[in-house]
C-alpha cells in the first residue's frame, strides 16, 4: 500500500517516491480521439483530493507518453477522450509493465472509445476480461459512499453506466467508467455547465478512485 510505502521509504509500486506530491498522469495516444480535452479536469479534482483528504497532492495537468519511462513517475494515469485510441507495441509493452508493478489507470469514455480501448485492452492482457465490479466494491466505499455504484454524470446513449476492471494479482489495475463521463463533471462550471450537485458527485467520485488506487 502506498501509506506503508511512504512511512518505511520503499518504493512499492510507480510514483511513490517519500516526499512526493501525487500528480495524474493524462495518456497521449494515437487514434484520432482528443485525448487532450478538458485540461481542467485532473487540476480541479486533485483539489478537491486536497480538500477532502489527507493526500498530499500536486494539482497540475501534465500528459504521458506511454512509450517512455515517465509513465512510472504516476501512480495513477488517466485516459479519456472522444473516438480511437490506437497503441503501439512499445506503448502497449511498457502499460502492461506499468500495471503489473502497481501503477493504477483510469479510463473514461467521453464517448466512442469503447470499442477501440476494450481491443487494446486485450492487447494489454490477452488473458483478463474486464469484469463489472459489484456495488459493494471499495471503490465505491472508500472515501465516499456509493451504494449504488457509478453516477450517471452525463448521458450518452441511455445505457446503464458500468464500471469495469481489469485484475492483477487480485487488485485492480485498471478501472473504465462506460456510459457516465464522470471526468466531465471534473472540468471547470462554464465547460460543460453541469449543475453544481452534479459536479460534487463527479468529484467525489474521482476522489474514491484516487484513494482507493494509492491504498489497495
Amino acid at each position: 500500500m502506498l501509506l506503508v510505502a511512504l512511512a518505511t521509504g520503499v518504493q512499492a509500486q510507480p510514483g511513490t517516491n517519500v516526499g512526493s506530491a501525487v500528480k495524474i498522469g493524462r495518456v497521449k495516444y494515437s487514434g484520432g480521439g482528443d485525448w487532450y480535452n478538458d485540461p481542467s479536469a485532473e487540476i480541479n479534482l486533485l483539489r478537491y483530493v486536497r480538500a477532502h483528504t489527507s493526500i498530499v497532492v500536486e494539482p497540475v495537468y501534465e500528459y504521458v507518453d506511454l512509450g517512455t519511462d515517465n509513465l512510472f513517475l504516476y501512480p495513477v494515469l488517466f485516459m479519456t477522450g472522444h473516438g480511437t485510441v490506437s497503441l503501439t507495441d512499445a506503448e502497449i509493452r511498457n502499460l502492461r509493465s506499468y500495471l503489473t508493478n502497481g501503477g493504477f489507470l483510469y479510463i473514461d469514455d467521453d464517448y466512442g472509445m469503447d470499442q477501440s480501448i476494450r481491443r487494446e485492452l486485450q492487447r494489454v492482457f490477452p488473458d483478463k476480461q474486464l469484469r463489472e465490479l459489484p456495488f459493494s466494491h471499495p471503490i465505491y466505499h472508500c472515501h465516499f459512499d456509493f451504494p449504488k455504484g457509478l453516477p450517471k454524470i452525463h448521458e450518452h446513449d441511455n445505457k446503464i453506466p458500468e464500471g469495469l476492471a481489469l485484475f492483477h494479482d487480485e487488485r485492480v489495475c485498471v478501472f473504465y467508467t462506460y456510459e457516465t463521463n464522470p471526468s466531465d463533471g471534473w472540468a471547470d462550471p462554464e465547460v460543460h455547465n453541469d449543475p453544481p450537485e452534479r459536479r460534487e458527485t463527479a468529484l467525489k467520485l474521482g476522489t474514491n478512485i484516487i484513494v482507493y488506487a494509492l491504498t489497495r
